[in-house]
This record gives C-alpha cells, structure tokens and sequence, in this order.
C-alpha cells in the first residue's frame, strides 16, 4: 500500500510537466485551454507570458494569494515526506530525491502566487468545482485535468467521477485526464467503469502513453471526446 491523502491539498505543477503529462503538442497550445481542479500550477502563468489561451478553475481560488501560499507551506512537509517514505513507488529520472521534488514543485507554485492577482482580475483564474461548471458549454477545445479525478478515487465517487467527465465534456470538445492511478499509485478502481459508461453513451474513449512518469506506471492519460 502507498501514501495516501485525506483531501485534495495544493500542489502545483509547471508548464513543462504539463506538456508532458498531457502529451501537449505545439498545435494543442494553441487552443481554447480550460486547466480544471488546475490549484496552484504555474501552467497558466507559464502560457500567458508565451501568448496562449487558458483559464484554471479551482475552489481554492476562493481564497487570496497569502491564504494559498500559507496553505502550500502546510502542505509541503506532508508530501515530501510521504514520498520519501515510498520511494520505491516513484521513478527518480528526472528528480532525483523527494528534497528535489519539493524543490521544484514550490518554484511552480511561487509563479503561479506571483501570478495570481493579476490573473483573477483578467478571469484566467476561475473560482468553479467539479461536477458543476460555470462555463459555456463547448467554449473550450481541450480540458485538462491533472491529479483530481482517479488520483482521489478513495474520497471521489464513481458518480462523481461520471458526472465531472460529463461536464468537462460539455465544456470542451476534448477532455484529458492525467493520471490513471490513486494516490497510492494503484489503477483507479473507476477507471473500466468509466471508460464502459462513455462508450456506452456515444463517447470516444481511448487511453494514450505519454513521456512522463513519476508515479511508477502513471505514465498513461484517458481522453474523452464525444462523437456527434
């Protein structure tokens, strides 16, 4: 059994890692992004300063830049020392020590708080929450969502598993969700009955490798997109 987490906690990444989390290429930068559950990455930040499209939506940007970066100081010491005490459930590549990865996460996260003023008043930063979104539907071409769905399969249900996918899709011509494991670094248990239900209901469903894994074996994304 691997680490685990009581509740969703904040921890960013950046546009790199999202590139290769979600097997981003030139021409998937270019579109209407919607970065869902997107907490405090720098992935929007990141994209603005090159001249992309994104909105992030998350409840905790509910809260102001001194919250979320006292909530991420909390959070730090959780992760970094989960991880360290399963180092055998990660792929040290790329980052080499548990002390590197906290280290590299909270540069993410110190651009994203840098950036996160300017951003809500712009409205690239969204306060929405899954299974209900505010936006438009089909305004977006691509919804990621990284590290929400399945990541949390212990504390999310299978409805409302079904019901946030159902509505990224309405939101978004295509939706990707990275990664396909729990927590603990197991497949999700929702994962085949999700996949079955979108099928069932006229989707695209197909899952896709891509160049990135920390998770040992979460190196694997589902993409969704309805057939019309």
């Amino acid at each position: 059994m691997g680490f685990k987490l009581e509740q969703v906690v904040p921890w960013g990444r950046s546009l790199d890692e999202y590139r290769h989390m979600f097997d981003l290429r030139p021409e998937d930068l270019k579109q209407r992004i919607l970065d869902c559950a997107g907490g405090p990455a720098s992935f929007n930040a990141e994209m603005t300063q090159q001249g992309y499209s994104v909105i992030s939506c998350d409840p905790l940007y509910q809260f102001s830049a001194d919250d979320i970066a006292q909530r991420i100081q909390a959070t730090y010491p959780v992760i970094v020392e989960g991880v360290a005490r399963h180092l055998e459930n990660y792929v040290w590549h790329t980052v080499q020590t548990p002390e590197q990865l906290g280290q590299i996460r909270m540069a993410a996260m110190r651009q994203f708080l840098q950036d996160f003023a300017i951003g809500r008043q712009q409205g690239r930063y969204c306060l929405d929450e899954l299974p209900k979104l505010s936006f438009a539907s089909q305004q977006f071409d691509l919804a990621l969502c990284s590290h929400l769905l399945f990541t949390y399969s212990d504390s999310l249900s299978l409805t409302f598993h079904l019901d946030a996918i159902r509505e990224l899709c309405r939101v978004a011509a295509i939706v990707r969700i990275f990664p396909l494991l729990n927590i603990s670094g197991e497949v999700s248990i929702f994962l085949q009955p999700v996949m079955e239900t979108f099928s069932q209901q006229g989707y695209e469903v197909l899952i896709q490798q891509v160049p990135y894994e920390f998770q040992r074996g979460g190196n694997q994304l589902l993409q969704v997109r309805r057939i019309d």
